[in-house]
């Protein structure tokens, strides 16, 4: 029977709104359009919830982070889809013999609201990563209208994973 170790890593990234409010504009988390009268301001698509998790899988494994894999500073990555980024660091775990125990996510907001979005965004991380939705936590507050995400100015977002991997 093989021995094996857990590894966790955790995650935190930051967005900041766009201050043009438009009807049509929503934020991305988890890979989940939520509709919201603000963007977030990033480099690539401002998947606030998908780089916390990128960097969470990257730090299970001591793997740097994710700017270190993707530079904000590379125009290559203007614009980018960040499930890529969440590829790119599920397949360095893997290739490691990593294979994800659990994932737990806080989504720190006054606004938009994610009640109704919670369950989506949960399946979404799920499907991409291939893993039993059970196995994914996501839960949503708010800092009570202090700091800057109280005062609406951005999204937070923490991440954390657990990750076995079989000892040689």
């Amino acid at each position: 029977m093989a021995d094996f170790i857990t590894r966790v890593g955790i995650g935190f990234d930051v967005h900041r709104f766009d201050t043009m409010a438009h009807e049509d504009n929503f934020v991305i988390l988890g890979g989940v359009k939520v509709p919201y009268v603000y963007k977030l301001i990033a480099h690539s698509d401002g998947d606030v919830l998908l780089h916390a998790l990128t960097d969470a899988l990257l730090g299970s494994m001591a793997l740097g982070d994710i700017g270190d894999h993707f530079p904000p500073t590379d125009q290559k990555w203007r614009n980018a889809n960040s499930k890529v980024f969440l590829k790119h660091a599920m397949d360095l775990v893997a290739n490691k013999g990593g294979s994800i125990v659990n994932i737990d996510v806080v989504v720190i907001t006054e606004k938009p609201k994610l009640m109704f979005y919670k369950q989506k965004i949960k399946e979404s991380i799920a499907e991409m990563l291939a893993l039993n939705d059970e196995l994914v936590s996501v839960k949503a507050t708010t800092t009570e209208k202090l700091g800057f995400t109280g005062r609406q100015e951005g999204i937070a977002v923490q991440a954390i994973c657990a990750v076995k991997v079989e000892l040689n």
